[in-house]
């Protein structure tokens, strides 16, 4: 028994090499196959095989190894150039475009929800854009390179960071690259700003304003107004001004309105500024005026006494100046003066009614060059023939401005000149309200006691 005992603890004790032998053979054969070789301590009392280890002679590592590199480096590309955020199958701007052809529609429910999305669409677009290039200017290769942006962006291109690569198009398509001064940091606030949509803040408040409520509508204009540096037309900032002074007039809010039409008319009638400035001189008797301001008041002044000298139709037969930005606010100016009962009504509503009679002379000139003013009836004759210039009378309120002209001027006791504006408009049935009114004038000549409010 002793005996078969040992021989069993001889036969046992030999069993592992007779399996590491196997094991070795058949790694051997299976070496085309893509396997490693790998061994096996000996000496490990329990026998527990260890784990395989590379052998850097073998042609299969280096295999390995170049299929690591390229998966390396196609996920860089990708991490670089994959931006989180996953842009919409219909771009913000077509939103918003979508959203106008339902709100003209008369569907304002839906479209507020799409000037909404088109709001929120932008904004998601252009915080990716700053994470985009927040994560490229983080990397230790590009904090080396400085706040250069012209250096920055050929490195960008260089290294394959699209993404930053397509922020920093994006940026210089919205904002001239000469803003920046060459400068990173600047680049990376401008992001901020791009993320506001006047456009869709305006058209969110038009849709508060035709339900009636003015509050919000307010709120909204002032809001796309602060926007004002990213807006894709500068101009839009007068229509955005003109709706915040309809506000405060339909709110009766008449202070307000004021401030915001002058504001409009010291920003875009150079005309007026200067001539207000050029005054203001001479009464200080200041020395030095410059040329500009000298001329300007000196016009407005010549077309004040021409007018109240020499008549309505001298005057129009004399001046031109058709700068269209300005003639609702001097018009809406001139309306809230007169029923006030100031003076300064006259100058205002002229400006509005040579401005209106510029863009129907030059009109009438485009369409027959030989066209000449004589005087206001025979030029209604021409207009009465021109829907065009019918539909532009209507919107700048013609006849009206015409008679609260004659009613400033005799205000200021140039009677005959007010009565020759109000024969005018008496002669004209298609002035409707301001016919009957001037007939009225006619028969008993009169300054009128405030019957309505601008």
């Amino acid at each position: 028994m002793i005996i078969n005992k040992s021989l069993n603890k001889r036969i046992v004790s030999r069993k592992p090499r007779t399996e590491n032998r196997d094991k070795e053979a058949e790694n051997r054969k299976c070496s085309s196959s893509n396997v490693l070789d790998s061994e096996f301590d000996s000496d490990n009392s329990n026998n527990t095989p260890q784990s395989p280890v590379p052998n850097p002679h073998s042609s299969y590592y280096w295999l390995l190894v170049k299929i690591i590199i390229i998966f390396s480096v196609i996920f860089s590309v990708f991490v670089h150039s994959a931006p989180l955020y996953a842009q919409p199958a219909i771009p913000w701007w077509l939103t918003l475009e979508y959203g106008k052809q339902r709100f003209r529609s008369g569907d304002f429910g839906a479209a507020l929800m799409l000037f909404e999305d088109a709001r929120r669409d932008r904004r998601a677009m252009y915080e990716q854009m700053e994470r985009d290039f927040i994560t490229f200017l983080s990397a230790s290769e590009v904090r080396r390179i400085g706040d250069s942006l012209d250096r920055l962006e050929s490195f960008s291109y260089e290294r394959l960071y699209t993404s930053a690569s397509a922020a920093l198009e994006e940026l210089f398509y919205r904002i001239p690259r000469s803003t920046f001064n060459n400068s990173a940091t600047s680049a990376l606030a401008a992001f901020d700003r791009l993320k506001n949509y006047p456009e869709a803040e305006f058209w969110i408040g038009e849709v508060f304003r035709i339900e009636g409520e003015l509050p919000l509508a307010l709120a909204q204009y002032r809001r796309a107004l602060s926007m004002s540096d990213v807006m894709e037309d500068p101009g839009f900032v007068v229509t955005l001004q003109y709706q915040i002074a309809s506000i405060h007039r339909t709110r009766q809010e008449f202070n307000e309105m004021e401030r915001v039409l002058l504001s409009i008319i010291s920003e875009h009638d150079t005309l007026w500024s200067d001539a207000n400035r050029g005054d203001l001189s001479r009464i200080n008797q200041e020395g030095n005026l410059p040329y500009a301001h000298a001329s300007a008041s000196f016009a407005r002044t010549g077309m004040k006494r021409t007018l109240e000298n020499q008549g309505v139709d001298r005057f129009l037969e004399m001046y031109r100046y058709n700068n269209c930005i300005v003639e609702q606010a001097h018009r809406l100016l001139g309306f809230y003066y007169v029923v006030s009962g100031r003076s300064s009504a006259e100058p205002h509503l002229m400006v509005a009614f040579l401005i209106q009679n510029t863009v129907i002379i030059e009109e009438l000139r485009r369409r027959r060059f030989d066209f000449t003013f004589s005087n206001l009836p025979a030029l209604m004759q021409e207009v009465g023939s021109n829907p065009l210039l019918l539909s532009y009378m209507e919107t700048v309120e013609y006849f009206k401005t015409a008679y609260y002209l004659g009613a400033s001027l005799f205000r200021g006791g140039y009677t005959t000149v007010a009565l020759n504006i109000w024969r005018f408009l008496a002669g004209q049935p298609q002035a409707g309200e301001w016919h009957n009114r001037a007939i009225m004038q006619l028969r008993n000549p009169r300054v009128e006691t405030i019957i309505e409010r601008p």
